[in-house]
């Protein structure tokens, strides 16, 4: 029997990108559901009765949550085709270490630098900047994180291509300026369709974070 595959995803969140790029890299076929946060489906709260949230991947009903657990899943369940961890013990923590921090780090910093004002925009601009200077040092002068093919710490990474432009407009920090590598980097990536068809225009997320800062009274 073929495996029923389903994402429960919103098409403007970085972790649900995560996920749909690594279920292309693995050639998954899956149906999509699109999330309104807004108002939350019964399947979704289902689910994920947990943290309510967005990704969750449904496989032959069972459903796994956290866009980075749901990447290692893919990469456990579909392991034939493109791995996306390494196969040493080692080398597999360190990713998983890299990958964490991008999540606990840049992501944090971005939507704190993007979504707030005074001392704590500019606190976490200065974080946001010191965290993609440490992240482009671990990337040295490699192709990928994981030396020559795509993997988990590009995959977490890559989404945060989509808020470069509200990084410029609302932190006055460019990427391409700081972090040259970080910039060759994300060209190579875009080279891959599973990454170009699936990130999000620059422009629609500043335009959302542009109504979340309307809705938070962020001048």
């Amino acid at each position: 029997m073929a495996d029923e595959v389903m994402l429960l995803n919103s098409g403007l969140s970085p972790f649900g990108m995560r996920v749909r790029i690594a279920l292309a890299e693995k050639g998954v076929h899956y149906q999509s559901k699109e999330e309104d946060m807004n108002n939350r489906s019964p399947l979704l709260l289902k689910m994920n009765p947990v943290h309510k949230k967005i990704p969750v991947l449904i496989h032959n009903g069972k459903p796994i949550c956290e866009s980075l657990i749901i990447v290692q899943y893919i990469d456990e369940v579909w392991k034939d085709k493109s791995p996306l961890l390494p196969s040493h013990p080692y080398q597999r923590a360190h990713a998983r270490f890299w990958a964490d921090y991008v999540d606990n780090k840049i992501y944090s910093f971005g939507r704190t630098a993007c979504l707030s004002t005074g001392e704590a925009k500019e606190g976490a601009r200065k974080e946001l900047i010191e965290c993609f200077k440490l992240v482009e040092a671990e990337l040295g002068d490699k192709p990928y994180f994981e030396d020559e093919t795509l993997g988990i710490v590009d995959i977490a990474l890559i989404p945060v291509y989509s808020w470069f432009y509200a990084f410029e407009m609302f932190c006055n920090f460019s990427v391409a300026v700081e972090c040259p590598k970080i910039m060759a980097w994300v060209k190579r990536c875009m080279e891959k369709e599973s990454v170009s068809k699936t990130l999000v225009d620059q422009h629609k997320v500043y335009n959302f974070l542009l109504e979340r800062r309307k809705k938070l009274g962020v001048e």
